[in-house]
């Protein structure tokens, strides 16, 4: 039996630092996925796909133990969050017009067959209402900007403006791609003024993304 692998201390992906934005290349990764909409302080779909995605996610991990002798700890929840207007996220902060995706990254070892194998468990008894709803999907992201936020989620706004409207553009960048965020902290059990959450945006050379648009 192999070490109980955290990958919070073991991938690039997960280190953050307040106050520090930083340029990160990512490779593709997979995720357990559940897309959704509207304000997850009050959304019924947002408390429906968090109870679809963990059962599978430790239905993934005992399995991954069991069969292959590869435990894990299941990491933390992450989320896409997207709108037609971006200054949603910065400015208005109106949380009703907001799309999702909930996600939890599962190992690179763990196969279609595993994961068809674990929703089926899954829904043995008692199956989570959107079940059917969760995928498993690779999410390629490239080059983003990330940093750690530390407090509630609604102080990220003033974070979120500096990364979008300062930072990115004054190191020749565009942002392209979904708004990312990855909770350390459980949210159901720690205090907003100590929620420790890493902030990313997937981005684009300038003259890159200039050069996409004229080509569409």
């Amino acid at each position: 039996m192999t070490e109980k692998i955290d990958f919070k201390k073991t991938l690039d992906s997960y280190r953050a630092k307040r106050g520090e934005f930083r340029v990160v290349d990512l490779p593709a990764m997979r995720y357990l996925m559940v897309d959704g909409h509207g304000d997850p302080n009050t959304s019924p779909a947002f408390v429906e796909a968090l109870g679809a995605l963990y059962p599978v996610a430790y239905k993934l991990k005992f399995a991954s133990k069991r069969e292959l002798g590869r435990d894990y700890v299941v990491p933390p929840l992450e989320g896409l969050w997207w709108a037609e207007d971006m200054d949603t996220f910065t400015a208005s902060r109106d949380k009703s017009r907001w799309d999702w995706t909930m996600m939890l990254l599962v190992p690179d070892w763990i196969d279609q067959d595993m994961f068809r194998g674990a929703v089926e468990l899954a829904g043995a008894k008692a199956p989570p209402v959107r079940l059917g709803d969760v995928r498993l999907e690779r999410l390629s992201e490239g080059r983003c900007v990330q940093t750690l936020h530390i407090g509630s989620f609604d102080d990220e706004a003033a974070v979120l403006e500096r990364m979008h409207h300062e930072f990115i553009p004054d190191h020749g960048l565009r942002m392209d791609g979904k708004h990312h965020e990855i909770y350390l902290s459980d949210f159901r059990k720690v205090g907003p003024e100590r929620l420790r959450t890493i902030l990313r945006q997937p981005v684009l050379p300038r003259t890159a993304a200039a050069t996409a648009r004229a080509q569409e």
